[in-house]
């Protein structure tokens, strides 16, 4: 324990003392814990090491390391009513698992962010396959040799004859700047209109012309026939959910959970040595600069009384023409058998709660601004997609949680370090006085 944090704590004891209160007592909850929710640990004091806001990845990775690493005492809120952010899922009135904020697959090519991860969860092994509906039919995407062979009738049968026939239809691109010359210059207009135009319109609101590279460039094209989404080196779905997983990560004695708490509403309740910032930058700051901008998503959940929907876990729909842009069965991703069959559609929205930055240069440099501002902002670790306005897959939060987690460490033990060695010096000279 360092001595900053015992001090706290044995400040806050006093203070309870000196109003009048007894320690021991508990005190009104801040926010509360809805029914079925399976909080362990709900707020009930006042006083903590780490305020952190936020129940998703990133902060509940941090919070679990600063409970069982460090021993701190941290409040974790919430405006939500359950915890796992975007991650959350739960069973439906037909008994599936279905994610409430559309399908998490979860992928990585790090052992140290998996191996975190196997401490609260056992894995379903799981490979994410996506088709596409063109042409009235139903494709492999990323684009690879058989979605050339079905959608074109060709007979393409090897890597070299795919990428000699994806050559001959590539559209050379001197300067690449945007998500429409990525995909031009490596597939050509054609494809590019069949799979990512429409697709891409919908889900951004923009032209594939007005984003930046980053967007396209994500999504690989094959010349062999792997036909699986991702191609990570780790691919499961945990056991028995993402919300067992973390309800398992945050049940900690040190660790108190307060839901539908508002940070702008009850920062003023809370002491805590340190906040950690998970939510919106701009929000933090009362939208100093003005907001910035986000893409938001809303779903419409379904139950079919049928075994199957669909041959995948997910089926995207390129064209402008369907509203959504995919639909996604949750029994492919947690092999449940079952009578009845869950299904979410999925609609991109420029209203609602923020999901996706959205990304081009202005909104870099409005983000810039607000990152300058958290830079000079002490006692403050703004970290997660939001805080930091970028696109993370969750391995990636998981990793730069770890990561941010690894700094805090190591400032403390500098710090223990530096007062273990002032306290050296003054023994010394209290030696030489006497």
């Amino acid at each position: 324990m360092s001595w900053d944090i015992t001090q706290a704590r044995m400040a806050g004891l006093i203070d309870e003392v000196m109003d009048g209160a007894d320690p021991a007592t508990e005190r009104p909850a801040i926010g509360s814990a809805p029914a079925g929710s399976a909080i362990s640990h709900i707020a009930t004091s006042r006083k903590y090491d780490y305020l952190v806001v936020g129940c998703g990845f990133a902060g509940s990775v941090i919070a679990e390391r600063l409970a069982s690493q460090h021993g701190a005492r941290v409040l974790m809120i919430d405006k939500r009513d359950h915890i796992a952010g975007n991650a959350f899922d739960e069973k439906d009135a037909a008994g599936i698992l279905m994610h409430r904020y559309g399908p998490h697959i979860f992928h990585t090519n790090s052992d140290e962010v998996f191996a975190y991860l196997s401490q609260f969860t056992k894995w379903r092994s799981y490979e994410h396959r996506v088709l596409a509906s063109v042409r009235d039919q139903l494709v492999p995407i990323p684009i690879n040799r058989t979605t050339l062979n079905r959608l074109f009738d060709l007979d393409l049968r090897t890597d070299a004859e795919a990428a000699a026939y994806l050559a001959t239809r590539a559209e050379t691109v001197e300067e690449i700047q945007t998500s429409e010359d990525v995909v031009i210059n490596a597939v050509g207009r054609e494809l590019y209109e069949l799979f990512f135009r429409g697709y891409t319109r919908k889900q951004w609101g923009l032209d594939p012309s007005q984003l930046d590279k980053q967007v396209t460039s994500r999504i690989p094209t094959r010349t062999n026939t792997d036909d699986r989404y991702f191609a990570d080196k780790h691919q499961a779905m945990p056991l028995d959910g993402y919300t067992a997983m973390f309800k398992a990560m945050l049940d900690h004695p040190n660790i108190d959970i307060a839901l539908g708490a508002d940070y702008r509403e009850v920062r003023d309740e809370i002491e805590a040595t340190h906040i950690i910032y998970t939510g919106p930058i701009d929000e933090y700051f009362d939208w100093r600069f003005g907001k910035l901008p986000y893409r938001s998503l809303r779903f419409e959940h379904k139950t079919l009384d049928q075994e199957n929907y669909q041959p995948v876990a997910v089926v995207n729909y390129p064209s402008e023409d369907v509203p959504y842009t995919r639909i996604s069965e949750y029994k492919h991703m947690t092999g449940q058998v079952a009578p009845k069959t869950s299904i979410t559609l999925e609609y991109s929205s420029a209203e609602g709660d923020p999901y996706y930055p959205i990304p081009r240069p202005e909104n870099q440099a409005l983000f810039k601004r607000y990152e300058a501002l958290a830079d000079a902002t002490p006692g403050v670790t703004f970290v997660g997609r939001l805080a930091t306005y970028r696109y993370f897959n969750m391995d990636q939060i998981v990793g730069q949680a770890l990561a941010t987690f690894r700094r805090i460490d190591a400032a403390r033990k500098a710090k223990m370090v530096g007062t273990a060695s002032n306290a050296g010096v003054a023994s010394d000279k209290l030696r030489i006085v006497a």
